[in-house]
């Protein structure tokens, strides 16, 4: 065995590399690292919503669990349909940073869709009023949940399927159109 072992090491492929193979570059240590934020935002444009995940979980690592942070966490769990966590990271993101109508927005419609419709309003609003009124997004939001709201009763006929909409960089929209 100790003979086939050494032949095996002395043979022409051994651990070196060849000329036909493809390897990773090396890595450089005193390289400059991009924040895990900016990477995960870059994923979540680009629909890669696990992998943003991941990328916000190591911003986490350098930053703390920010404001920041925490909203970006929900925002990725809500691209993976991910509610039931999404809700708890983006209450903890407004306790964080209660001024930032994003993080209202995106809290608004993860309520919305769970069924949470009159809490969900409220949360619309306060994005609102932060906003000053500028973004689309959030007033539609706003809009789509007091329609709902005043609706009474639904019948087969008027229930509506609602879906995620991204808007901007971590930005949803609730959208019925088809």
């Amino acid at each position: 065995m100790l003979i086939l072992a050494l032949l095996a090491a002395c043979s022409s492929g051994g651990f070196g590399r060849q000329k036909d193979q493809i390897y990773a570059p090396s890595v450089d240590p005193r390289g400059d690292t991009v924040d895990g934020l900016v990477v995960g935002h870059r994923l979540m444009a680009a629909g890669q919503h696990e992998l943003a995940l991941e990328a916000f979980t190591r911003a986490a690592g350098e930053h703390g669990l920010t404001g920041e942070v925490l909203s970006a966490l929900g925002a990725a769990n809500i691209g993976l349909g991910r509610l039931n966590q999404a809700e708890k990271l983006l209450r903890r993101a407004v306790k964080a940073e209660p001024t930032w109508p994003e993080t209202w927005n995106n809290l608004g419609v993860v309520l919305m869709e769970t069924g949470k419709t009159a809490e969900a309003e409220q949360m619309f609003k306060r994005a609102y009023a932060l906003d000053n009124g500028k973004s689309d997004s959030i007033r539609d939001n706003l809009r789509l949940a007091l329609e709902k709201m005043d609706q009474t009763s639904y019948g087969e006929d008027q229930e509506q399927d609602y879906k995620l909409v991204r808007r901007g960089s971590g930005n949803f929209l609730l959208s019925n159109e088809p």
